[in-house]
């Protein structure tokens, strides 16, 4: 990689991800991409180029592409999964009709490719102990629906054109920089929030519910080492299951309590985020990932609780 288009660098992983790759390749290296409207401030504006970068107006990403001679595009535009479910056409404009419109500046410029699928890409048949890299993906949401024809897109273009394309499937994010923005996962973020600020939790996901969970350093980690993997190495592409820790709600509660005795929580189940996270796996299987490009997570629920509590308590108090 030598030059690099971050596309939604100023949403929760774009933006920290754009900043992890400038601390890596170096700040005028690394593009961050954004949307009218959502233009990056603080230290991503600051510490580099920025360029508007949308993906349902092509023209945007090839002139960026152009301008700023980019060989790797991390595209990181998309609804998350309970938007997504109120506003089923823009997500699949953002996330397939946009997709479509990378992949072919990709086609033309040489650009290699990352567009993150997700534990949302399974279903409520797919096993859900343990989950094979390759099995049945049938999700009933828009979101999942759209990670899946990402997946199949993005290989398809691999293998019609040529196109280096690679992604993950991500679990629930969780990080202490950026708000959640409505995803199912999204109170494993939260909770950290009410806890530092001493305040009772109130729980949208039943108890014994478990999802896979990542700490957003190793999300980052992870995009990056896949896109500097050796390709003679990649039998899947798109896309790797990458997984760190899997918990239900009363695990993190606990773990949580270990740090602050006090803290409260109770449960008011949402019936949308409940559905949806039922149709996710349990823990997902990363043994390709592992065997292909060396994966391998630095944080587990302990660790992560620990520096989430640190760096809220300085962020909030």
């Amino acid at each position: 990689m030598k030059n690099i288009l971050v596309i939604g660098s100023t949403g929760q992983i774009g933006s920290e991800l754009a900043m992890h790759l400038r601390g890596i390749y170096g700040s005028e290296h690394v593009v961050a991409g954004y949307i009218p409207g959502a233009e990056p401030k603080g230290e991503l504006k600051e510490s580099g180029p920025s360029a508007i970068a949308d993906v349902v107006n092509a023209q945007t990403i090839a002139d960026a592409v152009k301008l700023y001679n980019i060989d790797t595009i991390y595209n990181l535009a998309a609804l998350l999964s309970v938007v997504a479910e109120s506003k089923p056409r823009l997500a699949w404009q953002i996330g397939i009709d946009g997709l479509w419109n990378i992949l072919e500046i990709a086609r033309e410029n040489k650009c290699a490719v990352f567009t993150p699928s997700s534990i949302g890409s399974f279903g409520l048949e797919t096993p859900h102990d343990m989950t094979p890299q390759d099995t049945v993906q049938r999700p009933r949401t828009i979101y999942g629906v759209s990670k899946v024809t990402t997946e199949l897109l993005s290989d398809w273009y691999f293998h019609k054109y040529g196109v280096d394309t690679r992604s993950v499937r991500f679990p629930g994010i969780i990080s202490y920089v950026t708000p959640p923005g409505g995803g199912t996962t999204d109170y494993a973020v939260d909770i950290y929030y009410y806890a530092v600020r001493g305040e009772r939790f109130t729980c949208p996901i039943k108890a014994g519910t478990r999802m896979d969970m990542m700490y957003m350093p190793d999300a980052l980690q992870a995009a990056q080492m896949l896109m500097e993997a050796d390709p003679s190495r990649l039998k899947h592409r798109n896309g790797f299951n990458i997984a760190a820790m899997s918990f239900g709600p009363e695990t993190i509660y606990e773990a949580i309590k270990a740090h602050k005795p006090g803290f409260e929580m109770v449960y008011d189940v949402d019936p949308l985020k409940q559905s949806i996270a039922e149709s996710w796996p349990d823990m997902m299987d990363d043994t390709c990932a592992r065997q292909e490009w060396d994966w391998a997570p630095k944080f587990g629920l302990e660790e992560m609780t620990a520096d989430m509590l640190d760096k809220l308590t300085k962020k909030l108090l």
